[in-house]
């Protein structure tokens, strides 16, 4: 486990967000299915996002980097792999090819991941290759990888699909199901969680010249078979990382300024944008020059905010309560229990070491900001955005440890540099 130590900081200054690991991951994989050379440029490249590429390399894509760019040649004949899949932490890795493993031409494929990895569920997507004439297991029999996906393609059919846990379940079927061997028509069961996701995914699958038939409520899809052409990919600055970003701004910044903003392309955490405004912070927005500014403030309002489109921004959220002059309540975060941890849980037991009065419910966090933060030593459950997360409110503390720095290469590699960059006093311990 390697800690930092973290001391009082006030930050400023220019920074590029780093690209996208949403967009990163769905551009490989479907890159990898048009057949013909593809050009991803400016992708991220990260423990997760390396996890997606080497999957796609086992699965038969040609793929070398040059520089910040990915040259893929994708193919739509996929064969089974030499060797297990192993997703390592990405979630998102291990949905989209569970299903993409079915493509395969004749044979088995396996898929595992880290420890965590292996307790996210993972039966919605199994259900759901069943229902589409696919032959699936979980090794164990109990709904988690490691998995074992036989080939022989998708048959194609109805499907139901549940929406409350993951919109990784929905992304990874409209991925490759257009590959089917006839239409697949495809219904969420319950509310669909993370609809900017799902956007993020349609708006890929376009940009390689497929389109699919939804309804607006995101609850029902009409595919038919079709194939992806080879493109050109600009994967545009994360919106997760600048929410990071922008909290530090807030919280210990005099201002901070974030260029190569893409307002474009649909991303589930834009909303931090709305979410400082409503807590009245200084921010100003330059979506013709993808810039966005924030100014440091003493004390912010609070209020209640409904996360359960954009879940990456609980922990977000929940540090710029610290400094908030009123309670915060957020809502929505069920389903963020089943991310790489029990986020609610976790953020809730270590933002009460730094003071903060917190009361915990299955789908609710209310947060009470302390008169002044306390030093504390936070662990982070082998999480990388609850270890970014905390390192940021730490820079309000006149000396704290926080746990897991390890961990950011899943995401942010150069998280670190980039708040030391601004100012940030930070050392490994």
């Amino acid at each position: 486990m390697i800690s930092i130590r973290i001391e009082k900081s006030r930050i400023s200054g220019t920074l590029r967000c780093p690209s996208s690991k949403s967009y990163t991951h769905r551009a490989i994989a479907i890159a990898s299915l048009a057949k013909g050379k593809s050009v991803i440029k400016m992708p991220l490249l990260s423990r997760d996002t390396f996890a997606t590429l080497s999957a796609s390399s086992a699965l038969g894509a040609k793929i070398n980097q040059q520089g910040s760019r990915l040259n893929v040649a994708g193919k739509q004949t996929l064969y089974a792999p030499e060797n297990i899949i192993n997703a390592e932490n990405s979630g998102t890795t291990l949905r989209i090819f569970a299903v993409m493993a079915a493509l395969v031409k004749k044979g088995f494929t396996i898929l595992t991941g880290d420890a965590s990895l292996r307790k996210r569920p993972m039966q919605p997507v199994l259900d759901a290759l069943t229902q589409l004439g696919v032959e699936c297991y979980s090794s164990q029999m109990n709904g988690f990888a490691p998995l074992l996906i036989r080939g022989g393609g998708i048959h194609g059919g109805n499907v139901s699909i549940d929406g409350n846990i993951s919109s990784q379940f929905l992304s990874s079927l409209l991925i490759s199901t257009i590959y089917a061997k006839s239409p697949v028509s495809i219904r969420v069961r319950g509310q669909q969680v993370s609809k900017p996701y799902i956007k993020s995914t349609i708006a890929v699958m376009k940009k390689f010249g497929v389109t699919i038939d939804y309804e607006k409520d995101f609850l029902e899809y009409y595919i038919e078979k079709k194939k992806y052409r080879p493109t050109e990919f600009d994967v545009p600055a994360d919106f997760s990382a600048a929410a990071l970003l922008l909290s530090a701004g807030v919280l210990a910044g005099r201002s901070i300024t974030l260029k190569g903003l893409d307002f474009t392309l649909p991303q589930a955490d834009s909303k931090i944008l709305e979410i400082l405004k409503d807590m009245d912070v200084e921010i100003s927005v330059n979506k013709n020059r993808g810039e966005v500014k924030v100014v440091g403030s003493e004390i912010i309002e609070g209020g209640s905010f409904d996360l359960i489109d954009s879940p990456d921004l609980l922990p977000v959220v929940s540090i710029l309560a610290l400094k908030a002059r009123s309670p915060v309540k957020v809502t929505g975060i069920t389903h963020a229990r089943l991310k790489e941890t029990d986020r609610v849980a976790n953020i809730a037991s270590q933002i009460k070491k730094f003071g903060a009065t917190v009361i915990e419910e299955k789908d609710k966090l209310l947060i009470t900001a302390p008169r002044a933060l306390r030093n504390s030593t936070i662990q982070t459950f082998n999480d990388h955005r609850l270890f970014m997360a905390f390192t940021i409110a730490s820079l309000l503390t006149e000396k704290s440890v926080v746990e897991g720095a390890e961990h950011i290469d899943v995401s942010y590699p150069n998280f670190l540099l980039d708040l030391i960059k601004l100012g940030a006093k930070i050392d490994y311990q």
